[in-house]
């Protein structure tokens, strides 16, 4: 089953980083983002990918041709120039790398890629992580029997909150749910029938097409209680890369 990431996006939010490079190849650990979402899904067995660029493509592009000189060790002999790699691939991706336009919508790229989608695919967003069980999802969706699922998750509060009894202070909770509502966490999972809701280039997947799934009874919610963050901010790029740092990354069950 192919895997469609959205990695065009301007990621205006997080500038001090993204004026160099496209958002989802921001590293956490040393490693982009988008490396640990592929990875996250190639630990469940997905590892065909296409990714859809914009926004200094050019910049994923390199990462990927240039795979293995970026983590492999090698010895590079310059009388004969030559490179030897020392090390090999632990990868068994197959990707895909297509240049979406600078300023098509969310809903527009994956408009763009439909001819290459004949069959059921997942999709998910550039900068987002969880620890959400890829398989789990993918058996909801076929049970469920509908042209899309989409993964909702209920982010934690930014501040922790506390609890009290008339003047007296009781608790306090660290970062609770938020306000209990449920959000938008990407990891879909779709029928290529479902863009048919795509009128054009500058149509946003999360307005008119999900609504009109939604109205036609065609769009299934699957819970996800566990980890979740979307980085939208250098503050969301720090505590991802804390937690990675401290070996406490839900999202990582790999090497």
């Amino acid at each position: 089953m192919k895997c469609v990431i959205l990695a065009g996006g301007f990621g205006s939010r997080i500038s001090e980083e993204s004026i160099h490079i496209p958002k989802p190849m921001i590293e956490i650990g040393g490693k982009p983002i988008i490396w640990h979402i592929m990875k996250w899904y190639s630990y469940f067995g997905f590892e065909e990918f296409i990714i859809c660029g914009g926004y200094k493509c050019y910049v994923i592009n390199e990462y990927f041709t240039n795979y293995n000189r970026h983590c492999q060790d090698l010895m590079i002999n310059l009388a004969e120039n030559s490179i030897e790699f020392l090390t090999e691939s632990s990868e068994n991706w197959k990707i895909t790398i297509i240049d979406t336009g600078l300023e098509t919508m969310t809903g527009g790229r994956l408009k763009k890629i439909k001819p290459l989608l004949n069959e059921t695919f997942c999709m998910t967003y550039g900068d987002g992580l969880s620890d959400v069980n890829i398989s789990d999802l993918v058996r909801f969706h076929i049970n469920e029997n509908r042209k899309a699922t989409m993964t909702i998750v209920q982010p934690a509060g930014r501040f922790g909150s506390v609890e009290f009894e008339a003047n007296r202070v009781t608790k306090f909770v660290e970062k609770p749910k938020g306000d209990g509502g449920w959000v938008n966490g990407g990891f879909f999972v779709l029928e290529p029938e479902a863009l048919e809701e795509i009128k054009d280039d500058n149509t946003v997947w999360e307005q008119a097409p999900l609504n009109s799934l939604a109205n036609s009874g065609q769009l299934s919610s699957f819970r996800h209680n566990g980890f979740w963050e979307a980085m939208d901010t250098l503050r969301d790029k720090n505590k991802l890369e804390e937690l990675w740092r401290n070996g406490q990354a839900p999202w990582r069950k790999h090497s």
